[in-house]
């Protein structure tokens, strides 16, 4: 036990991680809280809640307080981190008495989110909180030599927001900001579905789908799926047949914004850092990297070669962990 803890916090839309110093990454859950609306009290926080979505009595609502990865919902929020804290002093054995904190945040946010992340991490009683923009704290979490002179081009795929970042020398030479992922895609892929079958599906199957038959814009062996949602004609349960071709129609949109994203960063990169670019390539990461045939249908986009990052979905906790020992070497960057 040592009194002074030191933790990143991975504040996604879809996940938090937390990492510690000692263990590496002690917690990974769904970014959900559930709430008592009598009360106002936490019912249940992370997978707890997130199997209560879609199936609670009136008076508990499970919340997501995170929007395209910033605060939506300050008060849960704060609540959601005193939990996951506690949760992590549990599992890791810490004392979090004061610890010192280092959280990411997206690299489009307004000053007014960062400090929304910055007071609600600090209400738990963090003795500092240090803010890392996403794409750095992902560049170093895929093992990249972020500190030293060369471009490295990290593309992060989350929940809320996909991120493009060209980082060089331990700061974000160019960088977008998409506020399209993980999410928007289910989103699609629920209207699509409404719109073609007359059916109405939840959250968690759409994701399902997307991750069991979901493919990026690449020619591939169609696959099909059953799934069952309300027939919005009668009201009964109804279950379909849908195709890996159709669900690629349904999140075409989201994929070409994302490309279009990674494009214009690229465009704006310094002439002596292309070069770089075209040698080392482009590092995919985040949950939206897994989508099956990502990395070849970027790499035929944007003629250059395509990398998946070594833990895509803990990237981002790992490098806000390890940024602990080079946060001020990374402040003096980004001034």
């Amino acid at each position: 036990m040592f009194s002074n803890a030191e933790i990143g916090i991975d504040l996604g839309t879809a996940n938090i991680l937390v990492y510690t110093k000692s263990k590496g990454i002690v917690l990974n859950e769904p970014s959900v809280v559930a709430i008592d609306m009598e009360t106002k009290n936490v019912v249940a926080v992370g997978s707890e809640a997130k199997e209560m979505v879609g199936k609670t009595p009136q008076n508990i609502v499970p919340i997501r307080p995170l929007k395209d990865g910033v605060i939506a919902d300050y008060d849960v929020t704060a609540q959601m981190l005193k939990e996951i804290l506690k949760k992590v002093s549990k599992v890791a054995g810490l004392s979090m008495r004061k610890p010192t904190v280092v959280v990411c945040t997206p690299s489009g946010s307004t000053s007014v989110e960062r400090r929304a992340i910055h007071n609600a991490v600090k209400s738990y009683g963090a003795k500092e909180v240090h803010l890392i923009e996403e794409p750095v704290a992902a560049a170093i979490g895929s093992d990249l030599p972020v500190d030293e002179p060369v471009a490295n081009v990290i593309v992060d795929i989350g929940g809320g927001t996909s991120e493009v970042g060209i980082i060089s020398f331990g700061g974000v030479v160019s960088c977008r900001s998409v506020r399209t992922g993980g999410d928007k895609m289910d989103e699609e892929i629920i209207q699509y579905i409404r719109k073609n079958y007359n059916i109405l599906i939840g959250e968690r199957t759409a994701e399902n789908v997307k991750m069991e038959i979901g493919f990026a814009l690449i020619d591939h062996d169609e696959l099909s799926m059953d799934i069952r949602g309300r027939d919005m004609v009668s009201g009964l349960p109804r279950t379909i047949t849908i195709t890996s071709t159709e669900v690629q129609e349904a999140i075409k949109e989201s994929l070409e914004a994302i490309l279009e994203t990674i494009r214009t960063t690229l465009e704006n990169c310094p002439p002596e850092l292309s070069g770089d670019i075209v040698d080392h390539g482009v590092t995919l990461t985040g949950g939206g990297a897994l989508l099956k045939g990502m990395q070849k249908w970027l790499a035929d986009e944007i003629s250059v070669p395509v990398h998946l990052a070594p833990n895509p979905l803990e990237s981002v906790a790992i490098g806000t962990g390890r940024a602990l020992k080079m946060i001020n070497k990374l402040q003096k960057a980004a001034k």
